[in-house]
């Protein structure tokens, strides 16, 4: 059974938030896969969404999604933060890093 989600369209910078996750999915009308930012905050008693569209996830190659739990300890403006200073240690990609794709068996 599908949840309703709230959705907010402002967040404040000192404002306390329940988490920020940073995953890729498909865009609306399936324009590709992109990278998302979700924060949930608190909004009259519940909790809502907020989100930005940070680009196409190609631009995140080798970058992990990200969760980032606050449980209401952490203001938008530290998550944003931790977000910024995680983001910066990417994965290493096994395929990309030994050149598999382009391998050809004979």
């Amino acid at each position: 059974m599908k949840q309703l989600v709230i959705v907010t369209q402002t967040v404040g910078g000192d404002e306390k938030a329940w988490e920020l996750i940073e995953v890729n999915l498909q865009s609306p009308g399936n324009r590709g896969w992109h990278r998302y930012q979700i924060l949930r905050v608190l909004r009259d008693g519940d909790i809502a969404e907020w989100q930005r569209d940070l680009g196409e996830s190609k631009n995140f190659r080798g970058i992990n999604q990200l969760r980032i739990p606050s449980l209401w300890e952490h203001t938008v403006d530290e998550l944003f933060d931790l977000a910024d200073e995680l983001r910066g240690q990417p994965k290493i990609d096994v395929k990309d890093f030994l050149s598999l794709e382009k391998y050809k068996p004979a």
